[in-house]
């Protein structure tokens, strides 16, 4: 139902939020239009609103990459003012671990765990905390400034992959591939040689024109930290289709964009900073094309395209294109005319990602149940008419199962207890051996639900998160069996490990699972927490 908003004057007020973007009151809100533009085109019943402990359990996966403790999750539930989810969804984009969730998601995202860098996690978390527009990361992303100590980590998207191994010669291919897709959502590396041969929106200039950009780049060898340069790009990109063998030429270009001129300079005045052989400075260009690619990038109706439907893939559990890497005609988004008001309105706000993400948590669509509605045996996960459940990352997973079993302070590895200022440092250190286990291979997309014998092995062997399950007086093992009344440890395990109060016939189970086991009361509910731990209720959203 479209919802009219009379006024006699115009205001102004702002979002709540740390952007300090400003928005008219007279303007539909952009979390209202969403719900609009899907109930339009819906085709049956929609899930109920999520109830209170669900929302709680997603919003705290998706805005700060844990679940809530047991006093966020009572508090949370005991609270009866209207406007708590708003105030919810504020505080945790306002919060310390917000930044930290969004470099863990963009590094996963852009990376796709090709490897770490001490100086791109910096860059990354203090771009989040700072509220850095995309426009901004991106244009640092692709055109580096390794002058400026605050963004020069940005320069890791383009120097890992410029690195080469043994013989093998640097893949510029995939460079040209993985810009494409992260920036503007088209995956060209297929014409490379021709016309994609699928995708009759992907011609051959189009992959060329992109390299134009990035053919001229290297990696720099005279500094510790992640660089990149470029030698003189002189002349246009030359090639020919394997097909018709007819030499054409361009110069550096967007697909479907203007091609960009290549000036010429007298020999010697082509540097702003010239070359220094004894320290190895490559210098810098007069022309340079990634500046020109990085000053390109946000003006692209695909830029916008492709971040809009990424950050919708995050919240929702699925793009409204996908696979999120391959727009074009012929796949069309889901919702055509809610992508393009999503791109336009996220433009708008030169790519304010905050913003942008408290829209779609104040949606209903964000805010549904992924419970079908009665009488529904099933329901398109395109219609959006259910929330989808999605598959915790890596980092999401390890976050939880360390909130839910130490109260997000982990102890050390050798079992001594960690102090609260060791405890980042030490999840840090378990990060590669969660990754190990749960992350996808390099170059692999993680988009989906695909557990594995693997995962289930480490859950049931791995010495460390076994270890977690030993009652100690700091973790919930401890807490739970000092407690007489098993009512009291079913609500108390339940809320810290799933967010919600156990039914009768789950308190009913664990009653009669702990009666049969008197002798060893600890380890069974040691056994029981490790249960959870393992559900697949406990490994989405849900």
């Amino acid at each position: 139902m479209v919802r009219v908003i009379a006024i006699l004057t115009v205001c102004w007020s702002v979002t709540g939020i740390l952007s300090g973007t400003v928005l008219r009151a007279s303007d539909p809100s952009l979390h209202d239009r969403i719900d609009e533009l899907i109930e339009a085109v819906a085709d049956g019943p929609f899930a109920k609103r999520a109830d209170d402990a669900e929302f709680l359990h997603r919003v705290y996966l998706d805005l700060a990459g844990r679940i809530p403790s047991t006093t966020e999750t009572q508090d949370f539930l005991n609270d009866a003012t209207t406007d708590k989810r708003t105030a919810l969804i504020d505080k945790l984009l306002g919060g310390t671990e917000f930044p930290n969730r969004m470099s863990d998601l963009f590094d996963v995202m852009l990376m796709e765990r090709l490897g770490d860098n001490e100086e791109w996690t910096k860059y990354l978390r203090k771009s989040f905390a700072e509220n850095k527009h995309w426009s901004q990361m991106a244009r640092e992303m692709t055109s580096p400034n390794a002058e400026d100590e605050a963004t020069r980590g940005s320069a890791f998207f383009l120097s890992k992959r410029l690195e080469n191994y043994g013989q093998n010669p640097v893949d510029y291919p995939g460079l040209v591939r993985d810009v494409g897709r992260f920036f503007l959502g088209v995956d060209v590396q297929c014409a490379q040689c021709h016309d994609h041969l699928f995708v009759d929106d992907y011609e051959q200039v189009d992959y060329q024109g992109l390299y134009g950009f990035l053919g001229t780049t290297f990696l720099r060898r005279d500094v510790k930290f992640p660089a990149v340069a470029e030698h003189l790009l002189t002349k246009k990109v030359d090639f020919k289709s394997v097909f018709v063998l007819k030499e054409e030429l361009t110069g550096p270009r967007l697909p479907g964009g203007i091609e960009i001129e290549i000036p010429t300079f007298d020999k010697g005045a082509e540097y702003l900073t010239p070359p220094d052989k004894k320290t190895r400075f490559p210098g810098v260009l007069k022309f340079s094309p990634l500046r020109e690619l990085a000053a390109r990038l946000p003006e692209h109706a695909s830029f916008r395209r492709n971040i809009a439907n990424r950050l919708w893939w995050v919240m929702m559990g699925r793009g409204l294109v996908m696979p999120l890497d391959l727009h074009h005609s012929d796949n069309p988004a889901t919702h055509p005319e809610l992508l393009k008001l999503l791109s336009d309105k996220l433009a708008g706000q030169d790519y304010d990602m905050r913003w942008f993400l408290r829209e779609l948590a104040l949606s209903e669509t964000y805010q549904r149940s992924s419970e079908l509605p009665d009488d529904v045996n099933s329901i398109s996960e395109t219609s959006y008419r259910v929330a989808l459940e999605k598959p915790l990352s890596t980092e999401q997973l390890l976050g939880g199962i360390v909130q839910a079993t130490w109260d997000g302070k982990a102890p050390t590895t050798n079992d001594e207890a960690a102090t609260e200022g060791e405890s980042s440092t030490n999840v840090d250190a378990l990060h590669e051996r969660f990754a190990q286990a749960f992350a996808n291979p390099p170059r692999e997309p993680e988009v989906g639900f695909s557990p594995s014998v693997k995962e289930a092995l480490f859950l049931l062997n791995d010495d460390v998160v076994l270890s977690w399950l030993e009652p100690n007086e700091s973790n919930l093992v401890g807490r739970l069996s000092s407690m007489t009344d098993s009512l009291g440890i079913a609500n108390e395990l339940y809320l810290s490990v799933l967010t919600r109060r156990p039914s009768d016939e789950e308190r009913a189970e664990l009653e009669a699972y702990l009666a049969s086991h008197k002798s060893d009361r600890s380890a069974a509910i040691g056994r029981l927490a490790w249960a959870l731990l393992a559900s697949n209720e406990f490994c989405v959203n849900h």
